[in-house]
Order: structure tokens, then C-alpha cells, then sequence
């Protein structure tokens, strides 16, 4: 009996292993109540556990992850009104980070703010999602967004190997046009989530995602062996950005590239060559004009 026990024991052990090893995020999830009055705030605090067993315990690929390979990401939700009962207008800011080969830095993939997210929560609501339908405004952003952070992780693994994120982030827009909710149509504005995958998608934006494995797996994840290499790939990669601002000058994909990267590329090449610092300071004013002043540290060197 004793021997069965210990059995099953194990047997729940590398289940537990194996399950801890197939997700693909570990991901902080918080929510910010501090424009809520009253006392009792616990039903944000099972919302905020909730939406962290939602992204983090799920499968969302068929990819298998050890636990050090994870996307590191956050997930802050910040509740502005409730409406009624159940009933929240909020935000939600998704970041998300990728390890730089052979190094302790992380490169920001994502820092974006989406200021158009109503939902319904209630105690013991299930957080549940479905591939061909539209359940709640929940759980299609929160799963949107992780489709997102994944597209964009693996493209700058491989070329366009996010590929297969997209498109299920488009089918969640898609079954989400029947929705009251903003932040799903393409006339509703230029920069929202109906945007943001579309324009990924578009074959004439291909420059973009291939800009964005240049940057990380030709640019940065070079740089412990020769930074000089690496500082050349991301010049290249960002004059395949200029490519999209040609095409629209106002692309919100350049907009969620800069917001995430501006910083890096700063401190990146002010260790450059003078050619390199005038040439890149240059493009960014162009193609980034509202963080020219930012970008003019480059030269001054502060």
C-alpha cells in the first residue's frame, strides 16, 4: 500500500513539473484601486488573482517551456470607475521583457497602456476563453494581450515566427466586432487593438517584424562577443522602421516600438562612433519626432 502511495506521489510530482514547465509566461498581474472609494476592495483582490491564474496557468502555445525560459511580463489594471455592480472602466498596461543572450539585461518588448478597457467581474466569476467566440471584454483583452507579447518574443527569436500569436489575437478581434466594448473596431481609432494586429499582419509593414529580429537576435544578443556587430545590426534594423514611416508616417506599430525602445536605443548609441551617433540621431528625429529632444542626447553625449 505504502509502495502505491509513494507511486502515486511521484506520479502527481512530474505532472506538477511537466505542467509548471509547459507555460509559456510568468507574468505579475496587479491591480490599482486607489481612485476606488469605500473599504472593502476584496473583490479586486480575487479579480487580481484570478487574472493571474488566467495567464499564467494556461497553455496558450503547443511550444514547451522550461520555467527559465518564460516571458517575463506585467499586467497592471488599473480601475478608474465602477460603473455598477460588477461593472469597471479601467486600463491596463502590459510590458513585457526578453533575456539578452549570454547577459543579465532584458530588452522591453512592450510598454503600452490601453485606455479602453471596460469589463464585468464578479466574485466568482470563471475566467474562461474560447477560440471561436466572444465571452466577456475580460478575458478577450487579457488573451489578446498575451497573444501579442508572444508575437512578438518569437519574432525576435526567428523571422516572423510570431506568426501563428497573430493570427489568434486577429481571431479574438474578429469575434469581438459584435461587442459593445471600444478598443475592437477600425473606425472607432488609428491606435487600438483592432490596429495594432492588423497592421503586424500587413504584408507591406513586413519590414517591422523583420526589424525586430534584426534588433534582438542580430543586434543585442551578439553585443557579448562584439557590441560594435551588434550596435550596427539595430542601425539597420532601425532604418528598416524608417521604411514603415515612409509608408505612414503615423503608424501606432512605430508609436509601440519607440514607447518600448527609446531609452535602450539612447544609452545604446551614445557609446557609438561619431558617424553613428549623427546618423542614427538623425533617423530617430525622423522617424520618432516626439522624443527628438531625447534623441539629441545621442550627440551631447547626456
Amino acid at each position: 500500500m505504502k509502495k502505491i502511495n509513494i507511486l502515486l506521489i511521484l506520479i502527481s510530482f512530474f505532472t506538477f513539473i511537466d505542467t509548471v514547465k509547459a507555460q509559456e509566461l510568468n507574468c505579475t498581474v496587479e491591480v490599482n484601486t486607489s481612485q476606488i472609494q469605500g473599504s472593502d476592495k476584496s473583490i479586486f483582490t480575487k479579480l487580481q488573482t484570478a487574472v493571474f491564474e488566467f495567464v499564467n496557468n494556461r497553455k496558450w502555445t503547443n511550444n514547451v517551456f522550461d520555467n527559465s525560459e518564460r516571458i517575463e511580463c506585467t499586467m497592471l489594471i488599473n480601475i478608474n470607475e465602477q460603473v455598477s455592480v460588477g461593472n469597471y472602466k479601467a486600463t491596463i498596461q502590459i510590458q513585457s521583457r526578453r533575456p539578452v543572450f549570454s547577459s543579465s539585461y532584458n530588452s522591453t518588448m512592450m510598454n503600452h497602456i490601453d485606455k479602453e478597457f471596460n469589463f464585468t467581474f464578479n466574485e466568482f466569476d470563471p475566467l474562461t476563453y474560447s477560440e471561436t467566440t466572444y465571452i466577456n471584454n475580460l478575458t478577450s483583452v487579457v488573451s489578446y494581450y498575451v497573444y501579442i507579447i508572444l508575437a512578438l518574443d518569437y519574432d525576435s527569436f526567428s523571422l516572423e515566427g510570431g506568426t501563428p500569436h497573430l493570427e489568434k489575437a486577429l481571431g479574438i478581434v474578429n469575434n469581438a466586432q459584435a461587442s459593445p466594448n471600444l478598443g475592437w473596431k477600425a473606425f472607432e481609432d488609428d491606435k487600438n487593438r483592432y490596429w495594432l494586429v492588423n497592421d503586424l499582419l500587413r504584408q507591406n509593414y513586413s519590414p517591422y517584424r523583420k526589424a525586430l529580429y534584426q534588433y534582438h537576435r542580430l543586434g543585442f544578443d551578439v553585443m557579448t562577443k562584439d557590441v560594435a556587430k551588434g550596435r550596427a545590426q539595430v542601425l539597420l534594423a532601425l532604418k528598416e522602421m524608417e521604411k514603415i514611416y515612409d509608408i505612414t508616417p503615423n503608424a501606432f506599430i512605430l508609436t509601440i516600438f519607440f514607447n518600448a525602445k527609446k531609452d535602450e536605443i539612447i544609452n545604446l548609441f551614445m557609446e557609438g562612433t561619431t558617424t553613428e551617433k549623427n546618423e542614427v540621431t538623425t533617423l530617430l528625429i525622423k522617424v520618432n519626432p516626439a522624443n527628438s529632444n531625447d534623441y539629441r542626447k545621442i550627440i551631447k553625449g547626456k
